[in-house]
């Protein structure tokens, strides 16, 4: 792919993200300077707007694995997703006091509902990824340019297409003096890999919040488990976590990606004997995802010093215990320690991807997706 010469933009861009857990809509204010080697990159404002609750029952309920009833669903599903998007993004701008005119662009991940880099039926043949949110109607509603569809194109090229948000990271976060690693512990648990000299990697590990948030829902209601406070009243179950950590996904090597449709509600309860307490169930699927977390990095980055945690399981400081347990050589620490506020990363670094796809300039790293090479991502939706 020929280098682009045209210099990535300064100004404000908005990032938008909905994650595996569909737990709200990050949307993030940005704001870039002139092009260098390694941007400076000004978070000035970051909200998460709640999704409809009937709206994000249907989403999570198709991330699991569920079908759609039809194909006029799916359609109205792409154009309910970009309004919710859309007035996200004006409502981030109004609280900000920002006209739309000031706007280079938006980053719209989109809403994943389906994510199957292996193909649909395991065939190696068909893959794809499928984000729902309609491009132009995102730029319709708010007179901005918006990129969208940032996956498939990694996808077409033969990676993964996740995870994206390492080049990010890699920009922003490595450092000459020390291997790193960033931690992105959303549904689902991904690692950045930023050795001081060498390939920059990244991977996705596992579960980090959707099969706790699932039984938690399950059991006790609500989105999450605060605090990991359920968590916490029950005990490990060793034969029940014995069975979980059999899963032959965790033992593939990377490249890999995974989502809420391989990792859900009915994946726990066939590992269930049936007399298990359920709090003990909810203990046991936090140490599984310390585990899988700590034995991925050991495996591919050993001797890491430093891991950065961000992403909506940052805020439960029990799973953030548990896994710094498991890796007492290391130092976790959020990367708020670094000027990036854990709770937006994510949407700020779909900001930088449009900033990149406008740019001409690649948005994916081939080391970690698989990617047979470097591509330009996304789908530019003039205003």
């Amino acid at each position: 792919m020929p280098a682009s010469t045209q210099a990535p933009a300064a100004g404000l861009f908005v990032g938008l993200i909905s994650g595996t857990s569909a737990d709200g809509i990050d949307a993030a204010l940005v704001r870039f300077d002139a092009a260098t080697a390694t941007p400076h990159c000004e978070l000035l404002l970051g909200r998460t707007y709640p999704w409809a609750e009937a709206l994000r029952t249907r989403l999570v309920g198709l991330g699991q694995g569920g079908d759609a009833q039809s194909l006029e669903e799916l359609g109205t599903l792409d154009v309910q997703i970009a309004d919710a998007f859309a007035e996200s993004a004006l409502a981030l701008l109004a609280e900000a006091g920002v006209d739309a005119g000031e706007i280079v662009a938006i980053g719209s991940h989109g809403q994943t509902v389906r994510h199957r880099p292996e193909g649909a039926y395991y065939d190696g043949r068909h893959p794809f990824t499928w984000q729902l949110g309609d491009g132009h109607r995102i730029a319709e509603r708010c007179g901005i340019a918006t990129v969208a569809d940032f996956r498939r194109r990694d996808v077409a090229a033969g990676g993964h297409g996740a995870p994206l948000v390492p080049a990010f990271h890699a920009a922003l976060l490595h450092a000459a003096d020390e291997d790193r690693a960033v931690l992105n512990l959303g549904g689902i648990a991904n690692y950045t890999l930023l050795p001081a000299d060498g390939v920059v990697r990244g991977f996705d590990t596992g579960p980090a919040n959707c099969l706790m948030d699932a039984w938690h829902a399950l059991q006790r209601g609500g989105a999450y488990d605060a605090d990991g406070a359920y968590a916490a009243t029950g005990e490990v179950d060793p034969e029940l976590l014995t069975r979980l950590l059999e899963e032959p996904w965790f033992a593939l090597p990377p490249p890999k990606s995974t989502g809420r449709e391989h990792f859900h509600l009915d994946w726990v309860r066939a590992r269930l004997s049936g007399g298990e307490r359920a709090e003990d169930v909810q203990a046991t699927l936090l140490e599984l995802s310390a585990i899988t977390i700590a034995d991925a990095l050991r495996a591919q980055q050993p001797g890491t010093r430093r891991v950065l945690a961000c992403g909506g399981g940052v805020r439960n400081a029990r799973l953030l215990q548990a896994v710094a347990a498991q890796l007492p050589e290391a130092q976790v620490e959020s990367t708020a320690a670094y000027g990036l506020d854990p709770d937006f990363v994510e949407a700020m670094a779909f900001a930088w991807l449009a900033r990149q796809t406008l740019a001409g300039l690649p948005g994916n790293l081939p080391s970690v997706t698989g990617a047979r090479g470097p591509r330009v991502l996304g789908v530019v939706y003039p205003a």
